[in-house]
């Protein structure tokens, strides 16, 4: 499942400066002829897809963008200074259309792709060039060309930066409602999460992120058994793992059997999954037992590092789970 955000741009190219009416006026050069230089061509509005942005987020309060425009020309065959193009980053995955019709304009999916969203005018001819055996002295010259001015529709089809693991009723869509806004379905009892469910997280002082709430797994997931397959397609599509273990749940004799559930159901079914980073997090910390038996999965030959302790229930470790994802997702 992908995360979809949206937001509708206006974007301003920069007018092409006008051309300059002048004539070289020198000592005992008396009819020196038009010599006024060109305009500056206007900036340019453009969209660059980079890894350093993971949502539209830092568009919310400013929708309109206008790049400058180009300088007028002047005497003496100088042309005026060109505006500056103003580049607008999005994050990879940006599908661009226009906000009128519809119609799909470009797909920014690879790191530094830039795409002119609207191009500068060209800057006005100076009366130089109008010079010719019947027309001596010109005055007049062209103005600049106007920039463009688009209605962009900017769709982010991404991919979640973090996928919430587990065996079902593990806590994972507690967990997304308390690291985001999201509302999912929750309930004690297995699979009451039977589609992923997407929610965008906000660290401090740092980029928003992602992070799905994938439905339980079970053992045999990676041969199909519940949906198996149909989960596992959502896991290979994150960046992170997050792998949460019930901790008030733990069988006495294998305190790790259920993290080596999911760990060799990802394995079996893509060598991929098994190598993906991953954060173990117990929870349900706020529950009789759950401390103890957190000891014994920490203390168990084998056991992952390092763990986060939390209670998605009552936000414990929560805030700290969150800082640690936004540091890893850099």
């Amino acid at each position: 499942m992908k995360f979809v955000d949206e937001v509708t741009l206006v974007v301003a190219s920069g007018h092409g400066g006008p051309g300059c009416v002048h004539f070289r006026r020198e000592k005992f050069i008396p009819k020196g002829g038009p010599d006024g230089g060109d305009g500056g061509r206007g900036g340019d509005i453009i969209l660059k897809a980079t890894r350093g942005r993971r949502t539209l987020f830092h568009f919310r309060f400013k929708r309109q963008f206008a790049a400058p425009k180009g300088q007028p020309g002047r005497g003496t065959h100088k042309t005026g200074a060109s505006g500056s193009d103003l580049v607008l980053e999005v994050p990879m995955g940006t599908v661009v259309r226009d906000a009128e019709s519809g119609r799909i304009l470009v797909d920014l999916s690879e790191d530094g792709q830039v795409w002119v969203a609207a191009a500068g005018g060209q800057g006005g001819k100076g009366n130089l060039h109008f010079k010719g055996p019947l027309r001596r002295t010109p005055r007049f010259a062209q103005p600049g060309m106007p920039g463009e001015e688009k209605n962009l529709k900017l769709e982010l089809k991404l991919l979640a930066d973090c996928g919430l693991v587990g065996l079902p009723n593990a806590g994972k869509s507690s967990l997304v409602a308390m690291l985001s806004a999201a509302k999912p379905k929750v309930a004690n009892y297995p699979f009451t999460t039977l589609t992923p469910t997407l929610g965008v997280a906000y660290p401090n002082n740092a980029e928003p992120f992602v992070v799905a709430d994938i439905p339980g797994l079970i053992e045999g997931a990676h041969q199909g058994a519940g949906l198996g397959h149909r989960f596992l397609r959502h896991v290979e599509r994150t960046r992170i793992l997050v792998h949460l273990v019930d901790a008030a749940d733990l069988p006495e004799d294998d305190p790790l059997a259920p993290w080596r559930v999911i760990t060799g159901e990802l394995s079996s079914y893509a060598q991929t999954l098994a190598e993906k980073p991953c954060i173990v997090v117990l929870n349900k910390m706020d529950e009789p037992g759950a401390r103890e038996n957190a000891d014994r999965f920490t203390s168990a030959p084998g056991a992952p590092e390092p763990v986060f302790f939390i209670s998605a229930l009552t936000g414990q470790g929560v805030e700290e789970l969150k800082n640690e994802l936004a540091k890893r997702l850099g």
